[in-house]
């Protein structure tokens, strides 16, 4: 076994690291579970060209430990996880054996491991995975599910963003204020658009050139190239691509008032939080006000089902839960990003110290799930019988 392998995930303290391998359907990658204390977990999958195995699994182990805490602050009862698949080209589909492949996969680990669409997934891709497992969300709204969790997503940074323009300006109001936009992918052009709405000076830019010209036109936004978009003059600066973005040495080259986006882990080393607070930047940590989509997913194994009002309802309170940790970074002079790790820890703590959930154990996100797939299929099927054929 790879020592370094071993360091990472004991680092980390996740609680499995799955490689899985279907060579007939041609697809491989890796689910990492990092924590059950609160319930099964739940993350998305990532459809992606990595450089190196070494780097999937990095990405992997780091993006489900983000889910972790961005579930405990959010108040939900689930934990975090994520998978990874190697895949060359972003502009190529799954066929429907793909999907099927990858639903196996998922279902194989027993409900403790719960998908989600992330960069590069897509809805068919969910509703795929859903005719082999009923550990899947975001599935078709028509099929019981929440559909694309983008707009929620958008919607929450947009409440986080109000919090930090409070906390640096002493005004929650986004009319006036200059926002540059990293990454107008489906989250990314919906914040500009919620942005826009609000007579927010908008400013675009966008690794696809053609994209950011596509969407600034829309709205009447800005475009500044993707190289030069961490140095634009800006009141906040929204990363919402790729994370790793703001280090350490990058912080020195912003000029923005505040940070506040929807990528995931924005972060690309552990000085860059307190190098931010030195600077005088107030920071929004991703885990805190990206959460809209999961509270979206939350929906639907809430009483009645997934309601989109109540969803972005409680997106909404994404604004105060900034706040609190906004206050907590003050009160214990550390920086905000610390300062949410430790809602997230306090709380695991309090609630589900040294719990692990256990297939087949009742959660409300299970009973919901497997009775969606009772629907759906005419079976009650759950995680220890045979998925069902693809279709």
């Amino acid at each position: 076994m790879d020592p370094e392998l071993t360091r990472l995930v004991a680092a980390g303290g996740h609680e499995q690291l799955v490689a899985f391998a279907e060579p007939a359907a041609r697809l491989r990658g890796y689910v990492a579970i990092h924590s059950t204390a609160l319930g099964p977990a739940l993350g998305g999958i990532r459809f992606w060209r990595y450089d190196r195995e070494a780097d999937a699994i990095a990405d992997v182990l780091r993006l489900a430990a983000a889910m972790t805490a961005k579930a405990a602050v959010a108040g939900l009862h689930q934990g975090g996880g994520k998978a990874v698949v190697l895949w060359d080209d972003p502009r190529r589909d799954r066929d429907d054996e793909q999907r099927a492949a990858l639903g196996r996969v998922i279902h194989l680990l027993g409900g403790r491991y719960v998908a989600a669409e992330d960069v590069g997934a897509t809805q068919a891709d969910m509703d795929g995975i859903a005719r082999a497992t009923p550990w899947v969300t975001g599935i078709d709204p028509a099929r019981g599910g929440s559909g694309d969790p983008s707009p929620v997503t958008a919607w929450g940074v947009l409440h986080g963003m109000h919090a930090v323009c409070e906390e640096v300006f002493g005004d929650r109001a986004l009319r006036g204020r200059r926002v540059v936009v990293v990454g107008v992918g489906k989250v990314g052009a919906a914040l500009a658009a919620l942005l826009a709405e609000r007579d927010a000076q908008v400013v675009v830019a966008d690794a696809d050139a053609g994209r950011a010209a596509d969407v600034a036109a829309g709205l009447g936004a800005a475009v500044v190239p993707a190289e030069q978009a961490l140095e634009t003059p800006c009141d906040v600066l929204a990363p919402c691509a790729l994370g790793g973005t703001i280090t350490s040495a990058v912080v020195a080259r912003l000029r923005c008032r505040a940070i506040c986006g929807a990528a995931n882990n924005q972060l690309g080393d552990p000085g860059a939080d307190r190098a931010l607070a030195r600077a005088g930047i107030v920071y929004a940590p991703d885990f805190v006000v990206n959460a809209g989509g999961i509270v979206n997913l939350a929906q639907e194994w809430a009483p009645g089902g997934h309601s989109a009002e109540r969803a972005r309802t409680e997106a909404a309170r994404i604004e105060e839960t900034t706040h609190r940790v906004l206050a907590l970074a003050r009160s214990e002079g550390v920086p905000p990003g610390r300062a949410a790790e430790l809602l997230a820890a306090r709380r695991i703590a309090a609630e589900g110290a040294g719990r692990r959930y256990v297939p087949g154990e009742p959660s409300v996100m299970r009973d919901a799930l497997l009775a969606r797939w009772a629907r759906l299929t005419g079976s009650a099927s759950g995680p220890t019988s045979p998925p069902p054929p693809s279709p």
